[in-house]
């Protein structure tokens, strides 16, 4: 059995059930850290419909709150979640302006990682952190049926 997130009359991810509820859990936790809705309907008779201009709200308020840690807990525990993120937005036609999110955030960092050794550290080069989340996405796609 799987289920269907979709965009109108075409599916962008055709996941296995187990997958699916896993994400929309994900998608759940994450709506309420940014305290915006995802635009990712509740699925309904195995489909669900992404709202495109709701998504990409979604999507770049969860780019911005990424750039912004450098806490290595939360960034474990996200990293997966964006990377699918930005598959279906990807899927959706959804642009990601990169550059903006490449650069030092104006918003101060949040959930930054404190050490007793080195004190605290600041999230990774604005390059290296879009290179990083692109290719996790990348390596995804592929393993991301429609």
């Amino acid at each position: 059995m799987s289920q269907y997130f979709d965009l109108g009359d075409e599916t962008l991810w055709n996941p296995s059930n187990g997958a699916s509820r896993m994400f929309q859990r994900q998608v759940a936790v994450f709506e309420a850290e940014l305290e915006l809705p995802s635009g990712i309907s509740p699925m309904e008779n195995d489909e669900c419909q992404i709202s495109p201009d709701t998504f990409e709200t979604f999507v770049n308020a969860l780019l911005a709150e990424h750039r912004r840690t450098s806490h290595a807990i939360w960034l474990a525990l996200s990293d997966g979640f964006t990377a699918t993120v930005l598959v279906l937005a990807e899927r959706a036609g959804i642009k990601v302006d990169w550059a903006q999110h490449r650069a030092t955030p104006e918003a101060p960092f949040e959930d930054v990682q404190v050490s007793t050794v080195t004190g605290m550290s600041a999230p990774a080069d604005g390059g290296a952190w879009a290179a990083g989340l692109r290719e996790k996405a990348r390596e995804l796609e592929r393993r991301m049926p429609r």
